[in-house]
């Protein structure tokens, strides 16, 4: 029985309509690949550094292959290592220098390419295995509290101090460290090379950055008794590479949306498209927590017309998750507290949006964002703001609550702000913990009125959507009043049609991983 009155058959409709939605889109991912799934492939056959000015390796052999890209990056790169008898290094630096090109035919067998990259694949995804089970060994010695997580962030720039600010928050109880990114990364189409300690507004996303944090918060891990969890954002134009890089250092989350590039970076959508299934399969198969970004939409429209656009894009979110191999757990879908304040019961609007999302999502991790679009230099009226952002995600039972910081919308936060946020969540979330045990919703009430209002709407919205497809609501600005058109943005370039011959070695054992088998060649 639903507790705010939500009509289930409209629930199992808006699902039903986000699948065919999502379904329609699977003959144009299946024509095509990217430059960075194809960079993505050669980080999992083991590819890795830099050259001396500093490019990724990766970069250096699929631009070099950049007219060879559509039979795929995997198999010219392993025929060329079987022919000279070198490994993927060595060949990439003999590449780096001109030594060495891949243009020429190979004269290998196909059927000796095809073993050799089998036999890479199953070294490449047995890291990610070795991490999968390491976590779930330290999960068992250091438990996680119960949700909702409290997720801070750390943006110094310089990856060492943010392992400063880190130890601080998880020693006072974050569960969840997110290292935000430096301000315009997911326009770069390479990944930074090694530590960094020089970013703007955040750090860069590099392998060695995530590697440093990640032990860090292991040790931090032994003194809480706590298994403290590590996000970054995978979103982008290298989201498959970073998220390889991710799964080999044991990350626990990756912000990966489906349609943030699109609307929020004007990245092309076939790029985008293209990139986060691939992404997403490797965070399924690395048991990473993908958190989606709705919360985004409600930055640039009206938090009270555009709320069934953010449970519209939960919804696909979930579609295109679960054909990655995305179990419901897995699941982070996104929304946000970010309502005018001055509206009359403005709060039980945001509840009511709250507790609707956890009611058809029962089994995901909810990601629950503060309030930020109307945050002032009020630090009083902030800090009670946060207060009913925490109350609400309680009462609503999120999964991960990203803790309010009374600064956050003026500079990055302070080390004493991270406190105070902290000691907010915890004392609201300990003295209501059992809120939503003790209270019921009334059936006809503004609660529950509020709910079935945005489902219903949700319902007519996605039907508009599947009538016109996703790519003509994206371009007619459905989603967060922003249009982008198939044909532009950022990356367009780096899309490549797939030629008869293509191969990706990892295709069927991710599908082996991940349970998905058939799917999975739907989609790739």
């Amino acid at each position: 029985m639903s507790r705010l009155g939500l009509d289930k058959h409209t629930i199992d409709s808006i699902r039903g309509r986000a699948g065919r939605i999502v379904d329609a889109l699977a003959p144009l991912l299946k024509k095509h690949t990217t430059v960075t799934v194809e960079r993505a492939v050669l980080r999992l056959m083991g590819l890795d550094g830099a050259n001396a000015e500093g490019v990724p390796y990766p970069n250096v052999v699929v631009q070099h292959l950049r007219d060879h890209l559509h039979l795929g990056a995997a198999p010219v790169v392993a025929a060329a290592m079987l022919r000279h008898n070198t490994d993927i290094a060595s060949l990439a630096r003999s590449i780096d220098e001109g030594s060495l090109s891949l243009e020429e035919g190979h004269g290998v067998p196909e059927d000796e390419v095809d073993g050799f990259m089998a036999e890479l694949a199953v070294e490449g995804l047995d890291r990610i295995r070795a991490q999968v089970a390491r976590r779930n060994s330290l999960l068992e010695r250091f438990p996680s509290r119960g949700q909702p997580w409290l997720y801070v962030i750390v943006a110094t720039g310089n990856i060492y101090e943010d392992v400063e600010q880190a130890r601080a928050a998880a020693l006072k109880g974050a569960d969840i460290i997110a290292v935000i990114r430096t301000t315009g990364q997911s326009l770069l189409d390479y990944i930074p090379y090694g530590p960094t300690t020089e970013g703007f507004g955040g750090t860069y996303a590099t392998q060695e950055n995530f590697r440093i944090m990640r032990a860090a918060l292991d040790e931090v891990s032994e003194q809480t008794g706590h298994y403290v969890r590590l996000v970054n954002y995978a979103s982008g134009l290298c989201m498959p590479e970073i998220v390889v890089t991710g799964a080999f250092e044991r990350l626990d989350m990756m912000l990966n949306d489906s349609m943030y590039g699109i609307l929020f970076r004007d990245i092309n959508p076939i790029r985008t498209f293209v990139d986060q299934y691939f992404s997403r399969v490797i965070n399924a198969a690395a048991e990473i927590i993908i958190n989606t970004g709705e919360d985004n939409y409600l930055t640039t429209a009206d938090a009270v017309e555009s709320a069934h656009t953010v449970l519209a894009s939960d919804c696909i979110n979930e579609a295109f998750g679960f054909r990655a191999g995305l179990g419901s757990h897995l699941l982070g879908l996104g929304h946000a507290f970010e309502m005018d304040p001055s509206i009359e019961d403005g709060f039980l609007m945001e509840l009511g949006q709250a507790m609707m999302l956890r009611e058809i999502f029962p089994d995901s991790p909810l990601k629950y964002m503060p309030p930020t679009k109307f945050m002032s230099g009020d630090i009083f009226k902030g800090y009670i703001m946060n207060a009913m952002f925490n109350l609400a995600g309680v009462w609503s039972g999120q999964g991960i609550q990203l803790l309010g910081m009374l600064t956050e919308a003026m500079h990055t936060p302070f080390i004493q702000d991270r406190y105070l946020g902290l000691e907010n969540a915890r004392y609201i979330m300990n003295t209501a913990r059992s809120l939503s045990e003790a209270v019921e919703v009334k059936k006809d009430g503004p609660i529950a009125r509020r709910a079935q209002e945005v489902l219903a709407k949700t319902e007519e919205f996605l039907s508009e959507v599947e009538e016109e497809g996703l790519l003509g609501a994206i371009a007619g600005g459905k989603f967060a009043d922003i249009g982008r058109s198939l044909e532009g943005g950022k990356g367009l370039s780096g899309v490549v049609v797939k030629g008869e011959g293509y191969r990706n070695p990892f295709v069927a054992p991710l599908g082996e991983m991940t349970g998905l088998k058939e799917e999975i060649h739907r989609w790739m």
